[in-house]
């Protein structure tokens, strides 16, 4: 405690800045492994922010103004602001590298999480996703829709029994294959 005494009024405050952030930062990043962790945003009008910062493409800030990016950037700023302190003697420039850590923080962990969103899918399957695809045929298909079938389709690595008819005025037989060509609602395919 006396060496930090003994320090100038702006070492201190960097030094606090960064101590504070990073036990800040911290508990943030365990709160996250855990499950709890939650980031307050500024509401910016209809329809508020998304707090990943995955959002940019209308050209707006959505997701840079967050509690967890405040952190981020006070992070840069003091840990920059503390050890170039001796390096750089002008505290106009030390405030200035010590802002744009800051704000390389805030730009690289939205970019990041940005990415991380990317990886992320739905992984709901639509019957519209397999017209075109080929399909084989698990139980026999009557003829000009006299009845329904069943077909197997793989659709993004996984297989799904599908009912199907057919406009053919033949019926498929198991263990052929066919092209779906339409969706028809939501549990049923037609085929050829």
């Amino acid at each position: 405690m006396e060496y930090f005494m003994s320090l100038e009024p702006l070492q201190k405050l960097f030094w606090s800045i960064a101590g504070i952030t990073t036990l800040i930062f911290l508990i943030q990043t365990i709160l996250t492994f855990i499950g709890l962790g939650a980031d307050t945003d500024i509401d910016a009008g209809p329809g508020g922010m998304d707090s990943m910062g995955d959002s940019t493409e209308d050209g707006g800030l959505h997701g840079v103004f967050s509690f967890r990016n405040l952190v981020n950037f006070l992070l840069g700023y003091g840990w920059a602001g503390a050890l170039f302190y001796n390096e750089i003697q002008k505290a106009w420039l030390l405030h200035t590298v010590a802002i744009v850590t800051g704000l390389l923080l805030v730009l690289a962990f939205v970019a990041m999480f940005g990415a991380i969103m990317k990886l992320s899918h739905d992984g709901s399957f639509k019957l519209s996703e397999a017209v075109g695809m080929k399909a084989y045929v698990y139980l026999r298909i009557p003829a000009s829709r006299q009845g329904r079938g069943i077909v197997q389709v793989s659709v993004k690595g996984s297989v799904h029994e599908i009912d199907a008819v057919t406009d053919s005025g033949d019926m498929i037989p198991t263990g052929g294959y066919v092209t779906i060509k339409e969706a028809l609602g939501e549990d049923l395919l037609l085929v050829e």
